[in-house]
């Protein structure tokens, strides 16, 4: 059971050593640009809902 556990955490270590990692730059743009997609997003929703209620609103008065 050791000896298995042990193999498995040989194979993470080893596979961890073949990650590339991202630059601080590239963690900040990334981040940058979700933040823009997701108020963009947003912006959208919050539109389509205030238009459909307007409507709905219409058309029961």
């Amino acid at each position: 059971m050791s000896n298995k556990v042990s193999e498995f955490l040989g194979d993470v270590k080893s596979e961890l050593q073949k990650v590339t990692w991202p630059t601080r730059k590239e963690t900040y743009g990334s981040t940058v640009v979700v933040i823009i997609l997701v108020l963009m997003v947003a912006i959208f929703l919050w539109v389509v809902d205030s238009a459909l209620s307007t409507l709905i609103r219409t058309l029961l008065n």
